[in-house]
């Protein structure tokens, strides 16, 4: 806040009000106040000119300045800090402090005790509501001084006596604040195409030249005197050419009303005229039937113009109304038109109920300017958001339109909230997508992986098959009786080390003949044997499984058709993982499994053969 050097009443304060939108004319500008109109507040900010103080009402403003200052010690020791009264301002805004503490925390705002904050007298609770006009008063100031509330008191003294005194706190209200924001901008954008109306003639009901008076004298027994004929041609004139029969201004209005009126008296007047003829004479039937013509035709004309009236109002009312829907349906359309699809959610704008109780068209047709430029305020200010949450959908979703079919609901959000919104729906697709995308490279990687073990069992059975071909092929290529004898002439060292089928060392130490003779198609045997073993491809490691292990060490000897234990395939590469008491591998490290049992019974075979 910047604070404002000027005394209040000064030209330089005086100079300083004429170019902010100032705390106490706030209430005016939301239509709230009862001291002035939004239409007069317009005017006065057009020309500068204030209309001139009366005597009664500087006598008010004076005590109201003279309670202030004796009520400020009171409040200070409410609020347990000195405080001052200021002028500030923020921007464009401005407004003028009873008090502020040092810090600018706390400000204090003071008001005449009147009828509607005295009510009956009872101590302001938490429950008292604080009328309109204060709060929008008190929210101006919370916004230009950036205090966290207001003490608001209301006292009335008698001399320097205290009369009444009553006081509460006022916080901050976000959706106020957010109405007054949004009025001032309406309000600078009114008073840019601001056209003075001309004067407005002051409306007083011209005077109604009386009809004559009605008389009536019986002389003797049948002579009747009567100026009913003059009457009538009065009555004929008046109603032929000076009676209202369309209204439009307020002028007219107010003339037909007085019109209205003698219309009633030349009634009243006829039958007083009818009661006078009759207690003189018993009958005078010639008089009475034009009595009674002439009555009717006052009172028919009269109706008429009744009704006439009631309907011209009513049809005046509902062009104001009328005049006010149609304004802001165009300024809807325009905002619509502005932001690129008929985006704008509905606002409300009660501009039939604004004039309710309103008795003349110039009080109708402010209460509904009033009301258009609230209606406008809210409109611009929903149109704004809309437009800050349009650039967010193009900042970071233009290469997602697709995910924000529902664009109409989520950009009437709060700013913040839809670019949560928009961002998190953006990452979830992503998600998704990454989703999709690891489930087709899993996919293929199955796929790939099945290849893979497919080849592997076919080198297997390959594998396979060839060993048996080749062993039976090495089984025929030593005689049975020979190997018989091998047998047979084997030591007893070389049966305990199990070489059965060949020759060991000792025993061949000692026939060298039989050496000669039978070994050397052994050797041959054995030589295919560890050629085959050591020709073999050891199989490709798989690739490393991204799952857990399932499969059961007891599924692994059921397949295999005798058992194994998990320390017999732990020297052929393949870890465990304990789970339960379970030994658990890979499904797709079988196939290797397999492989790896081949070779190791090869190398066996072709050590057995050596």
């Amino acid at each position: 806040m910047n604070i404002v050097p000027f005394l209040q009443g000064t030209p330089e304060w005086l100079a300083h009000r004429a170019t902010h939108f100032n705390a106490s004319d706030a209430p005016a500008m939301m239509g709230c106040s009862p001291y002035k109109t939004r239409s007069q507040l317009l005017h006065e900010m057009h020309t500068g000119l204030a209309p001139e103080v009366d005597a009664s009402t500087q006598r008010r403003y004076a005590d109201g300045h003279r309670f202030e200052a004796l009520a400020r010690p009171l409040a200070e020791k409410i609020i347990g800090e000195d405080l001052y009264p200021v002028v500030g301002s923020s921007g464009k805004l401005s407004a003028s402090f009873d008090g502020l503490n040092m810090d600018e925390s706390i400000a204090f705002e003071h008001k005449t005790m009147n009828a509607a904050l005295y009510g009956d007298g009872a101590p302001w609770g938490s429950d008292f509501e604080i009328p309109l006009q204060y709060r929008v008063q008190m929210e101006q100031q919370l916004m230009v001084s950036g205090a966290e509330k207001v003490l608001f008191m209301a006292s009335r003294w008698d001399g320097d006596e205290l009369d009444v005194e009553q006081h509460c706190w006022y916080t901050s209200d976000d959706k106020l604040r957010e109405t007054i924001e949004r009025g001032w901008e309406q309000l600078a954008i009114d008073l840019a195409a601001y056209v003075p109306p001309a004067a407005a003639p002051v409306v007083v009901a011209a005077a109604v030249t009386a009809l004559p008076a009605v008389t009536v004298q019986v002389a003797g027994q049948i002579t009747v005197t009567d100026n009913f004929k003059a009457f009538e041609v009065a009555l004929f004139d008046f109603i032929e050419h000076r009676l209202i029969r369309t209204p439009k201004t307020d002028q007219d209005f107010a003339d037909l009303d007085q019109q209205i009126k003698a219309l009633k008296g030349a009634e009243a007047a006829l039958d007083s005229a009818e009661a006078q003829m009759l207690a003189q004479l018993a009958t005078v039937d010639g008089a009475k039937r034009t009595k009674d013509m002439l009555h009717k035709m006052a009172r028919d004309n009269r109706l008429m113009a009744e009704k006439l009236l009631t309907t011209e109002k009513e049809r005046r009312r509902g062009e104001i109304v009328a005049g006010g829907v149609t304004a802001f349906r165009t300024h809807m359309d325009s905002l619509n038109t502005r932001l690129g699809k008929p985006y704008m959610p509905a606002v409300a704008a009660d501009f039939g109920g604004v004039i309710k109780g309103k008795k003349n068209l110039d009080s109708m047709e402010d209460a509904v300017s009033t009301e258009l430029a609230r209606a406008k305020g809210e409109a611009n200010s929903m149109a704004d958001k809309i437009q800050i949450n349009l650039g967010a959908l193009r900042e970071l979703a233009a290469a997602h339109a697709f995910l924000f079919a529902d664009t109409g609901a989520i950009v009437l959000k709060a700013p913040d909230d839809c670019r949560a919104l928009i961002e998190n729906r953006i990452a979830a697709h992503k998600v998704e997508e990454q989703r999709k995308e690891d489930a087709q490279r899993e996919r293929i990687r199955a796929e790939e992986q099945a290849k893979a073990e497919k080849a592997v069992r076919d080198q297997i059975e390959s594998d396979a098959r060839i060993a048996r071909e080749a062993a039976a092929a090495a089984a025929t290529a030593v005689p049975p009786v020979a190997l018989a004898q091998v047998e047979a002439y084997c030591c007893e060292k070389g049966q305990a080390q199990g070489l059965i089928g060949a020759v060991c060392s000792d025993c061949a130490e000692t026939s060298t003949a039989y050496q000669e003779a039978m070994f050397a198609p052994r050797q041959e045997h054995t030589a295919n044997v560890v050629t085959l073993a050591a020709a073999r491809p050891t199989p490709a490691p798989a690739t490393p499984p991204t799952t857990p292990p399932t499969l059961k060490l007891g599924e692994i000897s059921t397949r295999l058709g005798f058992a194994v234990t998990a320390d017999f395939l732990r020297p052929l590469g393949f870890d465990h993982v304990k789970e339960r008491g379970a030994c658990l591998f890979h499904e797709s490290s079988y196939p290797l499994m397999l492989a790896a049992l081949v070779q190791h019974l090869e190398q066996l075979q072709a050590k057995q053969a050596a």
